[in-house]
């Protein structure tokens, strides 16, 4: 039992069921309208593995990042198009019919168009924008606290407001199941809905608070950069635009060593001083994550059976091959 602890597994919440990710697989879990679960597992080596540079700290933190954006994606796509099987005849027939494939890929593309563009307006040139109206410019060490402090702001309520949708609540359903199954699997407690199910839906790697670590990184890093930039290369203080351009510029670097500190955080979670640093993550996963019914945590266990290679042969499931 001890050793089984010692093997990382994390995953991501999709529409009706669970992603999960282990040494060397990834699967994912959805459950569908008539209570079966339909499971689709891959063999899965990540790149920081097999390319020793992007293995190495901060490096490996960046890679890691876009890596898991990728796989988010494909899982996403993956649930939603099962998800998509069970509507109603009539909806599914309105929905072929009113959309071909090139328009959906098209629908698709705008709405990641959108989606980057709200968060660089919100977690970009806003808080900056604003910051310089705040005359904060001559004082990077203000300009970069008042900005980061927006940012956290705008975070938090971005995350209340879509938490108050009903789809977006049933992510979140999974999302706690997921770290009730984590957080079971490595207390060794026996794996069954019922143990689960006294698990917290709390979890210190979570990527929540893998967000709120980048967030405040940042405002330590720009402070810092800002500070030897207007000092030693312009010796003015900086202008806006010149100061957001690299400081998007050093957002892999902001990566890096946020993930750093996730990892430093998970395997030393007693210590005073990071149990101090995870608080503000951790607060918001009570947002990010809410409890989940006995089928949503069944739905999550067979996936993390399933990275793990662990027999889920007791459960209802389905097995779905990959139509690559």
């Amino acid at each position: 039992m001890t050793e089984k602890k010692q093997i990382a597994v994390g995953g991501q919440a999709v529409i009706e069921g669970v992603m999960m990710r282990g040494p060397e697989a990834l699967a994912t879990a959805v459950r569908r309208k008539d209570g079966t679960i339909e499971l689709k597992k891959q063999a899965f080596t990540s790149i920081t593995q097999k390319v020793k540079f992007f293995g190495i700290p901060l490096v490996r933190g960046f890679v890691s990042l876009i890596e898991m954006m990728i796989i988010g994606i494909q899982t996403l796509t993956f649930s939603a198009s099962r998800w998509e099987l069970d509507l109603e005849p009539d909806a599914k027939a309105k929905t072929n019919k009113q959309q071909s494939k090139l328009w959906q890929q098209t629908q698709e593309i705008f709405s990641y168009v959108i989606a980057f563009g709200l968060a660089f307006l919100l977690f970009g040139l806003l808080p900056y924008k604003l910051s310089d109206m705040m005359h904060l410019s001559k004082q990077d060490l203000y300009f970069n606290l008042f900005a980061g402090g927006l940012r956290i702001v705008f975070f938090v309520i971005y995350i209340w407001a879509i938490s108050l949708m009903k789809d977006v609540h049933r992510v979140f359903q999974y999302h706690g199941a997921e770290h009730k199954n984590v957080n079971a699997y490595e207390k060794g407690v026996e794996l069954t809905v019922a143990n689960i199910q006294l698990q917290s839906t709390i979890h210190p790697r979570c990527g929540t608070s893998f967000m709120f670590f980048v967030l405040l990184v940042a405002i330590l890093l720009f402070s810092i950069t800002d500070t030897l930039v207007s000092v030693f290369i312009l010796k003015a203080p900086v202008p806006m635009l010149v100061r957001l351009a690299y400081h998007m510029l050093l957002l892999p670097v902001v990566s890096g060593i946020s993930y750093e500190v996730l990892k430093f955080s998970g395997r030393n979670i007693n210590h005073p001083l990071v149990k101090f640093m995870t608080v503000p993550g951790m607060a918001l996963q009570k947002i990010t994550t809410q409890p989940p019914d006995d089928s949503m945590v069944e739905t999550a266990l067979v996936a993390m059976k399933a990275a793990l290679d662990i027999d889920y042969s007791t459960h209802n499931v389905k097995i779905i091959e990959d139509s690559k």
